[in-house]
């Protein structure tokens, strides 16, 4: 059916003869009955021209009484008891993506996208027809994005996950329902400027200021973010005794700390490397781990992994402030983790003679061409120690780094007695 006041039907070849194929009710049965008539030989007296054709074939339906109100409503209520929702294709799609096999997609990741698909994306298009989701759903879901002050790149992230579940909706041959040619210009999705997006970094100054932090675990953090250039989350997730080497001068990246959970899975396959450590950066480490053999490097008084809203919002955020930095995108003092990265990258580009090829090994950063596959720096220890050595950290050093110790229960005396 393709009008409300009625069907086309199907006009087909049957023999010697066009028919017409419809759908009827059959009074008390709750199947619909499929019915064909003939219509005009497909030669000779009586052929029709396609447009009388099809006119005599929706004549023949509606002279059969399939077209009454009844019908329609019928058929229309069965259709909704059926239509596959957009929320409910989105509750299939998350679920798929935490058990495939193929490519696995990180926890972090999957939470990311529930975020944006429960804020976002199905309070205004979850009771879509998951097939109703076209470029005109896209469009009005931008302007809302866009009204309600989303930066670009927010918005061109968020509008990726609808996409995502439209895909996912195959047949049982993997071929998709409902393939889509998506127009950004009807959309009109903001252009992300890389100029404009908030990337701040931090300068040698601020980080010596950051390097004298009071509290000696997050002081330790930032000295080594800034000399390693990791990702906070990285940072978090090493292990003492699984991932430093014994005299510390080198740190394996393996997994990641999260929301205060520990996860296997890295952002991406560069993302698992050895970072190699300055001869000073090593020796504050030793110091600040002090007698312990186990355990992860940066952890809560119980053991726990720490998490990053606590680092920015309670230890770096006030430090900046306190140095007078100022994030030239957004004109207040706060910056992200990333500021760590951003400025080791400067560093080691502008002010050293470091290769490219190690500089984005340490990073984990993938290579741009085939010779950046070629290049296996990786497996020479010893010239990436060396230039470890040699490129320094671009800031100043604090004498020591106070041992982090952890926590140890102490017995009451009623503990004693039972």
């Amino acid at each position: 059916m393709s009008r409300r006041k009625g069907q086309n039907g199907s006009i087909e070849r049957s023999g010697k003869w066009y028919v017409v194929r419809w759908w009827m009710d059959v009074p008390g049965q709750e199947e619909r009955k499929h019915m064909r008539a003939r219509v005009c030989p497909i030669s000779g007296p009586g052929l029709l021209s396609r447009s009388e054709l099809e006119r005599r074939g929706r004549e023949i339906i509606a002279a059969s009484g399939a077209d009454t109100v009844e019908y329609f409503n019928r058929v229309v209520k069965q259709q909704a008891s059926t239509v596959l929702r957009f929320k409910e294709q989105a509750q299939n799609w998350l679920e798929h993506l935490r058990n495939r096999k193929r490519k696995p997609v990180a926890p972090g990741t999957i939470e990311d996208w529930e975020g944006i698909l429960k804020n976002w994306i199905n309070p205004n298009i979850g009771d879509c027809p998951v097939g109703d989701v076209n470029n005109g759903a896209l469009k009005r879901l931008v302007a809302l994005m866009s009204k309600a002050g989303l930066s670009p790149k927010s918005i061109e992230n968020y509008v990726q996950v609808p996409k995502m579940v439209v895909a996912s909706v195959i047949d049982d041959e993997g071929n998709q329902l409902y393939p889509r040619k998506w127009n950004h210009e009807f959309i009109d999705m903001p252009i992300v400027e890389q100029s404009e997006q908030n990337t701040p970094s931090v300068s040698g100054e601020i980080m010596t200021g950051l390097a004298k932090h009071p509290t000696p675990r997050e002081q330790m953090i930032f000295v080594l973010a800034g000399a390693g250039g990791f990702r906070m989350g990285e940072a978090l997730g090493v292990e003492i005794d699984k991932h430093l080497s014994a005299d510390c001068s080198t740190i394996s990246i393996e997994q990641k700390a999260r929301r205060g959970r520990v996860e296997h899975r890295l952002k991406t396959i560069s993302a698992r490397r050895e970072v190699d450590l300055h001869p000073e950066i090593a020796e504050l480490l030793k110091g600040f781990i002090g007698t312990r053999t186990s355990g992860l490097l940066f952890q809560t008084k119980g053991g726990k992994p720490l998490t990053l809203t606590n680092i920015l919002r309670r230890h770096l955020h006030p430090a900046l402030k306190k140095l007078g930095y100022i994030n030239p995108y957004t004109g207040d003092h706060k910056a992200g983790s990333h500021a760590f990265r951003r400025f080791r990258n400067t560093y080691l580009k502008n002010e050293t003679s470091c290769p490219k090829g190690l500089r984005d090994y340490w990073l984990g950063h993938k290579g741009d061409s085939m010779d950046d596959l070629y290049d296996k720096v990786k497996h020479n220890v010893g010239l990436r120690r060396k230039w470890a050595a040699e490129c320094g950290v671009g800031f100043e050093l604090p004498a020591s780094i106070v041992p982090n110790v952890p926590k140890k229960r102490v017995k009451t005396k009623r503990a004693k007695a039972a």
